[in-house]
C-alpha cells in the first residue's frame, strides 16, 4: 500500500488526487505577468504614439509650433538669425573710400552697429506684425513636409527651416526706407535658413522615425490586451485592479521624470549659438500633447483607484448597518 494513498474506515485506498490549489496559482502568476507587461506597455505606447503624429501629421505638427510666432524668445531668436544672414551682405567700402585709413576700423565698426540696429529694427517689426503667424506657419508647413520626405526616402540630404519668406518680407519693409534701399540691393532673396537635421544625423533620426511607426500600431493595443487579460486571469480582481492602476501611474510618472531628464539633456547639448530660450519653447510646444498624455493617464489610474477602493467600503457599510424601523401595522377594530 503506498503511504501517500489515503485509506477509508473500510480499508479501501483511493486514489490521490492533484492539489486543486495548483491551477489557480498558475493562473494567478500568468495573470500577475501580463499585468506587469501591461503597465511597462503603457508609457511606452504613449511616447510612440507621440512621436508618430509629430514626425508623420504635418497638420498637428504645425498646430504644436503656431503660438510660437508670439513668443517673444522665439521672435528674438528669429530676429538674430535673420539679421545675421542680412549683415554680411552689406557693404560700406564705398563709405569709407573719403575716409582716411587710421579712421576707417573704427568708422566701419560704428557704422556695422548702427546698421544692424537699424536691421534688426526692421526685422523685429516684422515678426511682430499681425501677419508673421501666417508667415510662421507656412515656413514650417514647408519645414516639415520635407522632413517627413527625408525620413521616407533614403536620402540623407540636410533639414532645414527655410527662412527665405521671411527675408522676403524683411527685404520689403527695409526697401520702404531711403536707408534701406541699398542694404536690399545687396541682399539675396534666399540664404537665410536654420538647419534642423545634419546629413550626419538623417539615419539615426530615419531608425527612430520607423520604430515609432512600428511601436505606435503594436504596442497600444498589446498594452490593453495584457491589461484586459491579466484582470481577467486574476484571483481578486478588484485587488489586481487596483494594484494595476497604482502600476500604471507610477510607470507615467517614471516616464515623465525621463522626459524632463531627457530635455535637459538635450538643451545642455545644443550649440552655443541656439538660442535656449528659444530651445526651451519649442520643447514644451512639441511635447505638450504627450505631457497631457501621461498626466491623463495618470488621473485615469487614480479615479480607478478611489472607485475600486470605495467598492468594497461601500458594500461593508450596506451590511453592517442596522435594518430601517418598520412602522407598525394597525389592526382593524371590530
Amino acid at each position: 500500500m503506498s503511504a501517500s494513498a489515503p485509506a477509508r474506515a473500510d480499508g479501501r485506498v483511493t486514489e490521490a488526487r492533484c492539489p486543486p490549489g495548483r491551477p489557480r496559482r498558475a493562473r494567478s502568476l500568468a495573470g500577475g505577468a501580463l499585468l506587469v507587461i501591461g503597465m511597462l506597455l503603457l508609457p511606452l505606447s504613449l511616447a510612440a504614439v507621440w512621436a508618430r503624429s509629430q514626425l508623420t501629421d504635418t497638420d498637428r505638427y504645425v498646430a504644436a509650433v503656431a503660438p510660437l510666432a508670439g513668443n517673444p524668445a522665439v521672435q528674438d531668436a528669429l530676429v538674430h538669425d535673420v539679421t545675421d544672414g542680412v549683415m554680411p551682405h552689406v557693404r560700406l567700402d564705398g563709405l569709407l573710400k573719403v575716409v582716411p585709413s587710421a579712421q576707417r576700423p573704427a568708422l566701419r565698426r560704428k557704422f556695422t552697429r548702427g546698421i544692424r540696429e537699424f536691421v534688426d529694427k526692421q526685422v523685429r517689426q516684422v515678426v511682430t506684425d499681425r501677419a508673421f503667424p501666417a508667415l510662421w506657419t507656412g515656413v514650417h508647413r514647408i519645414a516639415h513636409r520635407a522632413l517627413d520626405g527625408t525620413l521616407a526616402s533614403s536620402g540623407n540630404g540636410p533639414v532645414t527651416l527655410n527662412l527665405a519668406p521671411v527675408l522676403a518680407r524683411v527685404r520689403h519693409q527695409l526697401s520702404g526706407n531711403g536707408l534701406g534701399i541699398d542694404i536690399v540691393r545687396h541682399v539675396p532673396p534666399t540664404g537665410a535658413s536654420i538647419v534642423l537635421l545634419k546629413p550626419p544625423d538623417v539615419p539615426r533620426f530615419r531608425a527612430v522615425f520607423q520604430d515609432a511607426r512600428a511601436g505606435a500600431r503594436l504596442l497600444p493595443p498589446t498594452a490593453a490586451l495584457c491589461l484586459l487579460t491579466g484582470l481577467l486571469l486574476a484571483r481578486r480582481r478588484r485587488r489586481a485592479l487596483i494594484c494595476t492602476a497604482l502600476g500604471c501611474a507610477v510607470a507615467c510618472a517614471l516616464l515623465s521624470a525621463a522626459l524632463a531628464l531627457l530635455r535637459t539633456r538635450l538643451l545642455e547639448a545644443l550649440p552655443a549659438a541656439v538660442s535656449r530660450p528659444a530651445a526651451d519653447a519649442y520643447a514644451d510646444a512639441l511635447t505638450a500633447s504627450l505631457r497631457t498624455g501621461v498626466w491623463t493617464a495618470i488621473g485615469t489610474a487614480a479615479a480607478v483607484i478611489v472607485l475600486a477602493t470605495a467598492g468594497p467600503l461601500t458594500t461593508r457599510l450596506r451590511r453592517t448597518a442596522p435594518p430601517e424601523p418598520q412602522a407598525p401595522s394597525q389592526g382593524v377594530l371590530r
